[in-house]
């Protein structure tokens, strides 16, 4: 049995990451309202792309890829980023933020699931803490199917998502490259623009044109440097220094500051099924990291 504890920079970075990913959700919602979704996604990864160069610069981080390794990292960067993010977005548009949060944040479900082909092993907690986590995301799936206006598309675009993240987060851990967090964002944001912006081509054409007026620009702002210059470089970091199973449940306060942003900002109405959903992934969290923090060898 090995254990692990969080250090104070890990701590640290769970909460501004918490914060600012959470609410994002809301942020999303309320761009793609006003402009299409896809878009919107792949010109906020072209200005992180920027912005990393600026931190980079600044912080004298070489950006510099080894040619043995560009096979290895686009092949992390198809579930961890270009998969995630294209059903994320368009999941977002179909669902409220806040169950769109909450959805996605069932990952941890898949990064077990996709963990135990590689023989990773969970304990009981751990599976106790998974089998509420898929609860909570099967109780909104029910809801949505029981309503009039129902998009049960979205839900099961969300969970499409969760699952090539949780992937991803497992193979990130299993197939380190040596990079720099901020070189392996960067190095898969590049296939990434250009998947995203051939899906926005043949799904959104370009009628639409460029992002106008201040409503359009500054959710893409606040995605560029707080998403991805910010949060995906530090998440990058914490899934390649915990256990998935821990850094994936660590960060799902996110749906919490989703779900009560969304109410807040956008006048999104939670129902029961949320708030029960939330509780779930609450209680799933503490089952598996507060009592125990201990995981079997491999997870």
């Amino acid at each position: 049995m090995h254990s692990f504890h969080l250090t104070r920079r890990q701590v640290q970075l769970l909460i501004v990451v918490t914060l600012v990913w959470g609410a994002n959700w809301p942020v999303m919602k309320f761009a793609v309202g006003h402009y299409p979704p896809i878009s919107f996604r792949t010109f906020c990864m072209i200005l992180g792309m920027v912005a990393m160069w600026v931190i980079a610069a600044a912080s004298r981080i070489s950006l510099r890829v080894p040619r043995d390794k560009i096979p290895l990292v686009m092949m992390l960067a198809l579930p961890n980023m270009v998969g995630w993010h294209l059903f994320c977005i368009v999941g977002v548009s179909q669902l409220s933020s806040g169950r769109a949060a909450i959805l996605g944040y069932t990952m941890p479900v898949w990064a077990v699931l996709a963990g135990l082909f590689w023989g990773n092993k969970v304990n009981a907690r751990g599976w106790v803490g998974l089998a509420l986590a898929m609860l909570a995301a099967l109780l909104l799936l029910s809801s949505e199917f029981s309503a009039i206006a129902g998009r049960p598309q979205g839900v099961l675009i969300m969970c499409t998502a969760a699952a090539l993240w949780g992937l991803g987060t497992v193979l990130i851990r299993r197939y380190p490259t040596g990079l720099h967090p901020l070189a392996l964002t960067h190095a898969m944001l590049l296939p990434t623009i250009v998947c995203m912006a051939v899906a926005a081509l043949i799904l959104e054409g370009t009628s639409h044109g460029l992002p106008s007026g201040f409503q359009q620009w500054w959710p893409i702002f606040y995605n560029a440097i707080g998403v991805f210059a910010f949060c995906q470089v530090a998440w990058f970091s914490l899934a390649s220094s915990l256990p998935p199973i821990a850094s994936s449940l660590s960060v799902m306060m996110i749906p919490v500051v989703g779900v009560f942003g969304g109410s807040l900002w956008l006048g999104e109405v939670p129902h029961w099924q949320d708030f029960t959903a939330l509780a779930l992934i609450i209680t799933a969290m503490s089952v598996v990291l507060i009592p125990s923090r201990t995981f079997k060898k491999g997870v």
